[in-house]
């Protein structure tokens, strides 16, 4: 039996070798692969379908960018894992994951927004999926300084698409909404001042102070709560009369008796509108639209930032802090939608905490889509100002063609 044994594992390794050397082993050079070689394997295996393939969002080309400094992109999904400056429910650290699976059903293939008329996916943008900052949980200050460091990194970058875009866009899937306040500071350097949309239940420019505490302390001001009026003091905000931000979908609980929480907001430079205001106008979104257009423009830098609380609990339970009253997923498409026209140089969604929501998604879905919308508009925009330059182009080539055949041979 022991030679029987013995003999049967010769064989088997006789086999082994046999096999590893008609696969290419050692002895066999290694294949040299040609383009239309590896055109033709991506072919065969290089599309996924939505339940398939590593949780990338919308199955777009993962890159660590930070720890890869050569691989260019126009626009940036960068996820944020941080929720240690709630003031609610915990969780939202995995909100970026769920966000990522959510959007399982956006591909290229299947990419184009008749809204729009155009697939951001198949573009002029090279759109990467750029992982997580690796925000540490256990100091609040540190995790301030990654995020801060980290946008700054990759929002001085060169873009691919230099025709169109001076610095690459950065797209931020949260962690809580405290991120916003390191995301402004990175645009503060590249674009000055910055105006902001912000769709949100609550005010979110709240004096650290109204949190009362025996227990102050210096970091406790940095909040998700507080951090438009960090940036605010720190210059980070347009604070012209003529160049405000706007809150939207406002619906949140006031400190005391009075109306002074809306009063510093108004000294903060904010144009205020409020969900109930989708149903008291009576143009309803349209008029929401036009509210935040004629505050805005289309010419100043915004950042767009959306709290996924500015739903109601019925259609994004998932998150930190909800407040019944809210707008509905398609009351805030239809709005993002809208507001394409803005120049958006940065945005976020933030505030989604998957362990609240049902066993359909439904809050990480609606998250997936603000970000296609607002991809949409950005791409859309893009798209129109690469042509309006390649237009301005072709008319002063004609002009200068035309002046040198003005000019006579003197010869």
């Amino acid at each position: 039996m022991k030679l029987g044994a013995a003999a049967y594992y010769l064989a088997a390794l006789s086999s082994g070798s046999a096999l590893v050397r008609a696969c290419g082993g050692h002895d066999t050079p290694p294949r040299e692969w040609s383009q239309e070689d590896l055109d033709h394997l991506e072919e065969k295996w290089g599309v996924d379908w939505g339940f398939s393939g590593i949780s990338t969002f919308a199955h777009l080309k993962h890159v660590r960018c930070l720890t890869t400094p050569s691989e260019l992109f126009d626009i940036a999904i960068i996820g944020a894992p941080f929720d240690t400056a709630v003031s609610y429910r915990p969780g939202a650290r995995f909100g970026p994951r769920a966000i990522r699976a959510a959007s399982a059903r956006q591909t290229s293939f299947r990419g184009f927004n008749p809204r729009a008329n155009i697939n951001p996916y198949q573009n002029w943008a090279r759109i990467l999926d750029c992982g997580d900052i690796p925000t540490t949980p256990m100091d609040n200050a540190v995790a301030l300084r990654q995020m801060s460091a980290a946008f700054e990194e990759l929002g001085a970058r060169a873009p691919v698409s230099t025709d169109v875009l001076s610095r690459p866009k950065l797209f931020t899937l949260g962690g809580d909404h405290s991120l916003s306040l390191p995301a402004l500071r990175a645009l503060r350097k590249v674009y000055g001042p910055i105006r902001v949309l912000h769709f949100d239940a609550h005010l979110d420019t709240w004096h650290p102070a109204k949190y009362p505490s025996a227990w102050a302390s210096d970091q406790a001001h940095f909040n998700h709560g507080s951090m438009f009026w960090i940036a605010g003091q720190e210059g980070l905000l347009a604070n012209s009369t003529s160049q405000p931000s706007v809150h939207a979908g406002l619906r949140t609980r006031l400190s005391g008796e009075t109306f002074g929480d809306y009063e510093d907001d108004t000294a903060q430079n904010w144009v205020r509108i409020s969900a109930d205001d989708m149903d008291d106008l009576p143009g309803g979104t349209a008029d929401v639209v036009a509210r935040i257009m004629s505050s805005l423009g289309t010419e100043d830098p915004v950042y767009l930032s959306v709290d996924i609380d500015v739903l109601d609990p019925a259609f994004a339970p998932g998150t930190g802090t909800p407040e019944p009253g809210g707008w509905t997923t398609r009351e805030l498409i239809r709005v993002l939608r809208g507001v394409e026209g803005l120049n958006v140089v940065g945005a976020d969604v933030v505030e989604v905490a998957p362990a609240y929501q049902g066993a359909g998604e439904e809050t990480a879905l609606a998250a997936a889509q603000v970000v296609y919308e607002v991809l949409s508009s950005m791409v859309k925009r893009g798209a129109k100002e690469k042509a309006a330059a390649k237009g301005a182009a072709k008319v002063t080539a004609g002009k200068t063609a035309a002046a040198e055949g003005d000019v006579k041979d003197e010869l």
